[in-house]
C-alpha cells in the first residue's frame, strides 16, 4: 500500500484535498504520495506564524537550543532510513545521501550551539563626545519576522536544514516550502520538530506546487525570503518584492584552477581524482560542482589524461548500490537538457574526450576540451555530470578565465604558494576560494554564498542568523560610567 505523506501545518500534521506522486528517477517506481495543502490551510499556517512572532522571539534560548539538539540527535539516530529516502526521491547515490544526513545533523547541532550564545549584546560607551556623558548603548539583534524558506531538490534535507535551523535559533517563525520533486525529506524535519516543545505556529512545512509560490512570496506577513535555486527564479522573486529581505543562493559555473607549481605526479593525481569526483557527485547537481578546469600550459598535457581516466573510473548505476558514484539526474528532462548542451558544444567544435551518452535520466560522466566561448555550456550552469578543460598561460590568464563568467560562487586553486593563495583570494570574483582543492568544498558553519549572478547574502548557520535579524540599539541615560 502506497504511503501518503501529510504536510505540517503550524506544528501539526495535516492533509489536503489533493495529492501528487514522488517517483524515483532511476527506475520510475513510486516513492510516495504527498498531500497538497488547500489555500485555506496555507492561510492558516501563515496566520499562525505571523501571530506567534513576538512569542517565539521571546522564547528562552535554552528552549530553542534544546529543540535544535533534539532534531540533530534524531537525525543521527535515523541516518540510514533518511538516507534511503533521499536516495529514492532524489536519485542521489546512497553514499552521498548518507553524507547529506550527516551534514544536516551538524547544521542543527551548530544552530543549537549558536542559539545559546547568540544575542549576548554589545555595550558601547557614548561619552566619547560631550553630548554622550552618562549614556551607554546596548545593541541586540531582533528577528525581522517570519521566514519563507524555499528549498531546492538537490540537497532536499540539508538545504532545508540551512533554512529551518537558523530561523529557530534566532526565534523567527519559518514556513518551509520544499521542492515538489523531493518533498519527503523535508517532511521528515516536520516529524522531528513535532517532538519538541516549540510554540505552535512557529514552523510549518507546506508542500505547495511551484505555481502557488508567488502568493507566498507576495504575502506581507512573510518579510524574509531565503531561496535556493536558479538565478532566473531567484531574481524574479527579488524584483517582485524589493522591499523584503531576500537571501538568494543561485548557483554557479565553478572553476578549478591547476597552476604550474602543482606539478608532481602526486599533485596531478590528487587534482585529477578530486576533479573527477566533484564534477560528478550528486550527478553534477551541486552549485559548486566542478564545471570548468583551467590548467596551466605547463601541466595541461599531463593533467588531461589523468582527469579523463579518473572520470571514466566513476561508477554509474543504481543509486541504491553502495558502489555507485554517479546516479541519475532528478528527471529525464534534466538529462535531455544536458545532452542538448553537450551536442551543441560538440557541433560548434568542442572535443569530446569521454562520455556524452544518455540513458533515460542518467547522463554519462563527460569531459570536453576546446570549448567555444559562445556555446551554452561555456556560460550557463550545466547542473549535470559534465566537465570542460581549458589551457591557459600563467596565473593572470587563469584568474581572468575564472572571472569570465556571470557567476561567482566558489573557485578552487591548486597551488602550493601562499602568496598565490592570497592573490587568488583578492582577485577571484567569487564568494569562496578553496586552496589545494576543488571549489566543491563546503563546511556548513562557514559563510557560503556568491558574487555576481550567484546571489546575495550568506548561508552558514551564524551568517543566516544575522540575515534573519536586525540590530536594535537601546540607549541608557544618566549612568555613572
Amino acid at each position: 500500500m502506497t504511503t501518503t505523506h501529510g504536510f505540517w501545518l503550524a506544528g501539526r500534521q495535516a492533509t489536503g484535498e489533493a495529492t501528487f506522486d514522488v517517483t524515483n528517477s532511476f527506475d520510475g517506481r513510486l516513492v510516495g504520495k504527498v498531500s497538497v495543502p488547500t489555500e485555506a490551510q496555507v492561510e492558516e499556517a501563515v496566520a499562525a506564524a505571523h501571530a506567534v512572532v513576538d512569542e517565539f522571539a521571546a522564547t528562552p534560548a535554552h528552549v530553542r537550543a534544546a529543540a535544535l539538539d533534539h532534531v540533530s540527535k534524531r537525525l543521527a539516530e535515523r541516518t540510514e532510513e533518511i538516507a534511503q529516502l533521499i536516495s529514492a526521491e532524489n536519485g542521489k547515490p546512497i553514499k552521498w545521501a548518507r553524507g547529506e544526513v550527516g551534514r544536516a545533523v551538524s547544521v542543527f547541532r551548530f544552530a543549537a550551539e549558536e542559539a545559546r550564545r547568540f544575542n549576548g549584546g554589545e555595550a558601547q560607551r557614548l561619552d566619547t563626545e560631550a553630548g554622550g556623558v552618562g549614556r551607554l548603548a546596548l545593541t541586540r539583534r531582533i528577528p525581522k519576522g517570519v521566514v519563507l524558506g524555499i528549498a531546492p531538490f538537490n540537497f532536499p534535507l540539508n538545504l532545508s536544514a540551512h533554512k529551518v535551523a537558523p530561523a529557530i535559533a534566532v526565534g523567527a517563525p519559518i514556513i518551509l516550502k520544499p521542492a515538489p520533486a523531493t518533498p519527503i525529506s523535508s517532511l521528515i524535519l516536520g516529524e522531528l520538530l513535532a517532538e519538541t516543545d516549540l510554540p505552535a505556529g512557529s514552523w510549518s512545512v507546506l508542500t505547495v506546487p511551484n505555481d502557488r509560490m508567488p502568493a507566498l512570496v507576495q504575502d506581507e506577513r512573510l518579510p524574509v525570503i531565503s531561496f535556493t535555486g536558479s538565478d532566473k527564479v531567484g531574481y524574479a522573486i527579488q524584483q517582485s518584492v524589493p522591499h523584503k529581505h531576500c537571501t538568494l543562493e543561485l548557483g554557479g559555473n565553478a572553476a578549478a584552477v591547476v597552476l604550474g607549481d602543482w606539478a608532481s605526479e602526486q599533485d596531478l593525481d590528487w587534482a585529477a581524482t578530486r576533479i573527477a569526483t566533484f564534477s560528478n557527485y550528486q550527478g553534477g547537481q551541486s552549485c559548486i560542482s566542478v564545471q570548468r578546469v583551467i590548467a596551466d600550459a605547463s601541466v595541461y598535457d599531463r593533467l588531461v589524461p589523468k582527469v579523463v581516466a579518473a572520470v571514466e573510473a566513476q561508477v554509474t548505476g543504481d543509486p541504491a548500490d553502495d558502489a555507485t558514484d554517479v546516479g541519475p539526474l532528478v528527471d529525464e528532462n534534466a538529462a535531455k537538457r544536458v545532452e542538448a548542451w553537450v551536442e551543441e558544444a560538440v557541433a560548434a567544435g568542442a572535443t569530446l574526450l569521454t562520455g556524452g551518452k544518455r540513458d533515460g535520466a542518467t547522463y554519462a560522466p563527460t569531459v570536453l576540451a576546446d570549448l567555444p566561448a559562445d556555446v551554452t555550456l561555456a556560460r550557463a550552469e550545466v547542473f549535470g555530470p559534465v566537465l570542460t578543460i581549458a589551457k591557459v598561460d600563467g596565473e593572470a590568464e587563469a584568474f581572468a578565465a575564472v572571472n569570465d563568467s556571470d557567476f561567482g560562487l566558489q573557485a578552487g586553486v591548486f597551488t602550493h604558494d601562499l602568496q598565490t593563495a592570497f592573490r587568488a583570494h583578492r582577485a577571484l570574483e567569487v564568494g569562496g576560494v578553496i586552496i589545494g582543492d576543488v571549489p566543491s568544498y563546503r563546511a556548513d558553519q562557514m559563510p557560503y554564498g556568491g558574487a555576481k549572478k550567484s546571489g546575495v547574502g550568506r548561508e552558514g548557520v551564524r551568517y543566516a542568523m544575522d540575515d534573519y535579524t536586525y540590530e536594535r540599539v537601546l540607549v541608557l541615560t544618566g549612568l555613572a560610567l
